[in-house]
């Protein structure tokens, strides 16, 4: 048996530094906020040429006073990704075609030209916000029923600890958010639940069964049982989201990262944080036997 009650309180530690690390990145640098957030115009070239490179193409648009730029290649050395703020000009795809075309010759194909207005982003923003915090409210009030409370306040901690680690990261790595990324992080809320709860059942059942054994032993006792399904549920899922990230194209990129770090710290703060919220508000089987009498 693997002793995970052992380590409670150093992982503890580390992960209050990492959810303060990651809060001081959120508030002091914040997101890097994508078209989808921000509002501007995204297009995706591809060049028949290979001697055009980034910093040729920057230099040309730079002089048609498109705002904030920025030009980087998008998976192979010929295919590029724009990005430029909001332009009142309708024509400004045009111009930019007319432009290419002047300093470069006919050697661009446009495969996508996206623009979202600042009015449409900041509800974008929004409805992000809201849906991540409904979902965090909605499993807050589904383990509160399905469990006593101690154990909503022990599942609610860990997911927030993954959704503020989460997001921590991207500040610190400056890896775009777009609704992608908020779509990630609701299923990484999702993942990291059921995880939860798996191991919460076990633990409810053992209180029954075990009435003599502290809940410091028998958490562990509890993920230990679990652990066989929590390996195979996190490998495997994990196994799949690495072959999108290598293999999926730079649009699936950032998703993809979100899940691999949301697998991660999901099966971690499944063990060292839901679980020891148990053991320091010291359930026991009493607390199981009190809230049925009241159910």
């Amino acid at each position: 048996m693997i002793p995970f009650n052992k380590y409670y309180n150093q992982f503890n530690i580390i992960s209050v530094t990492l959810v303060v690390i990651s809060l001081t990145f959120l508030v002091f640098k914040g997101l890097n906020f994508g078209i989808d957030f921000k509002g501007g115009t995204l297009i995706e070239l591809r060049s028949s040429d290979n001697k055009i490179n980034v910093s040729s193409l920057r230099d040309n648009l730079s002089q048609m006073n498109l705002g904030d730029i920025s030009v980087k290649n998008f998976g192979n050395k010929t295919d590029f990704l724009i990005k430029f703020e909001i332009n009142d000009n309708k024509n400004v795809i045009e111009q930019i075609k007319t432009n290419l075309e002047k300093s470069f010759g006919n050697n661009f194909n446009f495969r996508r030209v996206e623009n979202v207005g600042p009015k449409v982003s900041a509800e974008l923003l929004r409805s992000g916000v809201i849906a991540i915090s409904v979902a965090l409210a909605l499993m807050l009030i589904y383990i509160w029923i399905r469990f006593e409370w101690q154990f909503s306040l022990g599942a609610i901690l860990a997911l927030f600890h993954d959704v503020i680690v989460t997001l921590g990261l991207f500040s610190l790595l400056g890896l775009e958010i777009n609704l992608s990324i908020i779509a990630a992080v609701l299923t990484i809320v999702g993942y990291s639940m059921n995880d939860t709860v798996v191991i919460f059942d076990r633990v409810r059942e053992n209180l029954r069964k075990y009435s003599d054994i502290k809940i410091f032993e028998l958490t562990n006792i509890s993920i230990n049982e679990t652990l066989s399904r929590t390996l195979i549920t996190s490998i495997t899922t994990l196994l799949a989201l690495l072959s999108i990230f290598f293999f999926g194209g730079e649009i699936l990129k950032g998703f993809s990262l979100a899940m691999i770090f949301g697998v991660v710290f999901g099966t971690y703060s499944s063990i060292y944080i839901a679980n020891t919220v148990l053991v320091r508000l010291k359930v026991s089987q009493k607390t199981i036997l009190k809230d049925e009498e009241k159910n």
